[in-house]
């Protein structure tokens, strides 16, 4: 079997069974580990599949998430990673803006990172950013209300829809469950996303924040397309498809690499 036509093999084997061993792999195409590995290695660095420990998986069951880790595991992962993008989306906030932070661990370190003589309004679906923020000087803080869940200690239903509907923002910062070229900006929680949609459709500028552990990932629900937001704000240099589909469609891109 030719080496393209073996590749090609691996990857319908691959699809068929969402994971397998490199022994499974190898027997199934009647060639040796050292050569399964080999290709493994060349298809993962063509973008065609993920290499697992001790086999590869496909890239639909790799991409697709359907539950949270808990806030307290979330909270010590990626963290300087974390501390970086909030570094550089703080860094786009001016003095009088009224500025829409999301929830989730990555909109607490954009909480942080506003310059403490920041002067502005900054209205949150989240308890912790708006506990992060109350009671400085200058800066008002409005807190949607509505359900809380517990964790990110974020507000939603139709309370937190309507106060963003009738709130006009200069920029608004999105988390994210997972972001494709594809799929765009999607979540975890579905009575979130219409939350988000607001946030979106009443900011004159919106950023999609979220950490390198987050690009190529599809949560359950949609929140938007990726050309929907005026950029992307992330630690490392994504895929090439998203670069490129961001480049095409006037998306900014924002490396905070520290």
């Amino acid at each position: 079997m030719l080496p393209a036509a073996r590749r090609a093999r691996l990857l319908s084997e691959l699809n068929g069974s969402g994971v397998l061993s490199t022994d499974e792999i190898a027997e199934r195409l009647g060639v040796s580990g050292e050569t399964t590995r080999r290709d493994i290695a060349l298809l993962e660095r063509n973008g065609q599949l993920v290499r697992v420990h001790g086999g590869a998986m496909s890239l639909a069951d790799a991409s697709h998430v359907k539950t949270e880790e808990p806030f307290d595991i979330r909270l010590d992962e990626q963290r300087e990673a974390k501390a970086r993008i909030g570094a550089a989306a703080a860094a786009l906030v001016k003095n009088g803006d009224i500025v829409a932070i999301d929830v989730g661990t990555t909109s607490l370190q954009i909480a942080k990172a506003l310059p403490k003589d920041f002067r502005g309004v900054v209205a949150t679906p989240c308890l912790l950013v708006a506990a992060e923020l109350a009671g400085r000087p200058g800066l008002d803080v409005l807190l949607s209300g509505g359900w809380v869940r517990g964790g990110d200690l974020a507000c939603s239903n139709a309370q937190a829809v309507e106060f963003f509907r009738k709130l006009n923002t200069d920029v608004a910062f999105l988390s994210s469950g997972g972001v494709t070229v594809r799929e765009g900006l999607t979540d975890f929680y579905r009575d979130e996303t219409a939350t988000r949609q607001e946030m979106l459709r009443n900011s004159s500028r919106a950023y999609i924040v979220a950490d390198s552990s987050k690009v190529g990932k599809v949560a359950p629900y949609h929140v938007c397309d990726i050309t929907d937001v005026t950029g992307v704000i992330t630690d490392s240099a994504p895929p090439d498809p998203l670069v490129h589909e961001l480049d095409r469609r006037g998306v900014q891109l924002i490396l905070a690499t520290g």
